[in-house]
């Protein structure tokens, strides 16, 4: 999840659904309340641990932090050398995501397919927005950490991706690799505050109309396609805060397109095969998983 997560396009609550872990993660998240609070003061770390699923939520956590930390560096030198090659591999991994969690749905009828159409709809608009550069204050630190925690824990809307529309990706995968205490506090914090509030949201979403849920879910997969679309122009540029050029906004094109705009080799058949090394990656975790009833 920590890997995915790094990369802005790909969710990290993909990964967590496939796995097979995405309900008890949420439903752990959601534990953290009065109850909670009450257990450990009246029986002690005991039994608020258990309540919360502790063992479970540090063992994830643990390796959401170490491949952040340490998936970051390689992150940066893949986008900026083998763009082409990372979006591939992660657009097979997402397109056999859509279908594993489509595969849940025992029965498409009219409201899955129109919840399927408005997940995939909503995501192809949000991945099509430009980024808007903003001034990292400790305030946004704060706020955009309560908005990307939600999208990160969403199959198919990808976190980083909205730190990048906010403006917050760099400084935050700076803070990251810098250990900016002060920066990643806030941001942490308001993570917390975030992922507290939606979990309950989901989980509510999930006990009354599950099918639904995981209709608007895997729309929301294949809406997010848009965005990791291995080739991309770039129409127009910005000016980081170092006075660096980067990309501001990008438009999808075809391999061969790709070649006479840009002048770059497309890697084409590479980038076949890479994307199919991400959706047999997906179908080989999905096995052994039941569908839902």
């Amino acid at each position: 999840m920590g890997a995915a997560d790094a990369v802005p396009g790909v969710s990290g609550g993909t990964i967590a659904f496939i796995t097979g872990i995405y309900e008890e993660l949420i439903g752990s998240i959601r534990r953290f309340d009065l109850e909670a609070l009450k257990l450990l003061l009246s029986k002690g770390i005991g039994a608020f641990w258990q309540h919360v699923n502790g063992n479970f939520l540090v063992t994830l956590i643990g390796g959401i932090v170490i491949s952040l930390a340490s998936f970051a560096h390689i992150v940066l030198f893949l986008l900026d050398h083998y763009p082409v090659l990372l979006w591939s591999f992660f657009f097979g991994l997402i397109l056999a995501s859509t279908w594993v969690i489509g595969r849940h749905i025992p029965r498409w009828d009219l409201s899955m397919i129109m919840m399927f159409s408005v997940g995939a709809l909503s995501a192809y608009l949000v991945t099509s927005m430009s980024p808007t550069p903003i001034e990292a204050t400790p305030v946004f630190y704060f706020v955009s950490g309560a908005i990307a925690i939600c999208a990160m824990i969403l199959p198919g809307i990808s976190g980083s991706f909205i730190l990048l529309l906010l403006g917050m990706y760099t400084p935050v995968l700076q803070a990251v690799k810098t250990f900016d205490v002060i920066s990643l506090g806030l941001f942490l914090s308001g993570c917390a505050i975030g992922i507290l509030s939606f979990s309950r949201v989901l989980t509510w979403l999930f006990q009354h109309c599950r099918l639904v849920t995981l209709s608007l879910l895997s729309g929301f997969l294949l809406g997010s396609l848009n965005k990791v679309w291995p080739w991309k122009y770039t129409t127009s540029y910005t000016i980081d805060r170092h006075g660096e050029q980067v990309p501001l906004v990008q438009s999808n094109v075809s391999p061969f397109s790709y070649e006479a705009l840009t002048g770059q080799e497309s890697y084409a058949l590479f980038a076949l095969c890479l994307l199919i090394v991400g959706a047999v990656i997906v179908l080989l975790m999905e096995r052994g998983q039941t569908p839902v009833r």
